[in-house]
């Protein structure tokens, strides 16, 4: 494999992403501008094609998904969420509701994610729109919560085990005192029942990704 695609060289990472993306803003939220494939198949296909023998995850990292925008909207028109505190945002992907965090005043931001890529993306995001964020590639739903005021779950229901893992988590992390928030179109293994509404939005989504080009999402509330 050539340098210039170790997922593991965090400047090869980001040169990566650079090359094979464009700033664009989420239509939900123009306030942020991340680097974000135009078009599903070629990331997808050059990930695969390139880095797939290392067991790198599909670009999540690439996409503003619907949750994700509808839980950045959220902390950005609620900003004594954020104000002040430390926050986590699992999952992270592009990092957009890690950077909506911190530009609603939190005080320190993690931003989670097993995907080198993504982590590289978070890097890559976060600096163009001028916030700091740190970020870790610890499985943290293998471990106990870690101390934080805010915990953001964008988009994560979308298989069987992560949506159990993910639930255990939260309910750990609320149990010890953390606001947990969380952002989704009721994937198919989003757990009804368990959550209070607190938003709901119209997202703009693509066709490409979704099934529909409108996605109706929510942020609910442990």
């Amino acid at each position: 494999m050539s340098p210039a695609l170790d997922p593991d060289d965090p400047h090869a990472a980001e040169a990566f992403i650079v090359a094979n993306t464009r700033p664009l803003a989420p239509p939900l939220v123009p306030e942020v501008v991340l680097h974000l494939a135009e078009e599903s198949l070629p990331i997808w296909q050059k990930t695969e094609d390139e880095l797939g023998e290392m067991n790198v995850p599909p670009p999540y990292w690439a996409f503003a998904w619907a949750g994700g925008q509808a839980l950045a909207r959220y902390l950005l028109d609620n900003p004594e969420i954020t104000t002040g505190v430390s926050v986590i945002d699992l999952g992270s992907g592009s990092g957009l509701t890690a950077i909506a965090a911190k530009q609603a005043g939190a005080a320190h931001v993690l931003a989670a994610d097993i995907d080198p890529l993504a982590l590289a993306a978070v890097h890559v995001n976060a600096a163009r729109n001028g916030v700091t964020i740190d970020v870790t590639r610890d499985d943290l739903l293998a471990q106990e919560p870690r101390p934080a005021n805010v915990v953001l779950v964008g988009d994560l229901f979308y298989e069987r085990e992560l949506a159990a893992r993910v639930t255990a988590y939260i309910e750990k992390a609320a149990a010890a005192g953390a606001r947990v928030l969380i952002g989704d179109p009721k994937r198919s293994y989003f757990p009804a029942g368990r959550f209070t509404l607190a938003a709901e939005y119209q997202v703009p989504v693509t066709r490409e990704l979704e099934d529909a080009e409108i996605k109706r999402t929510s942020v609910w509330q442990l």
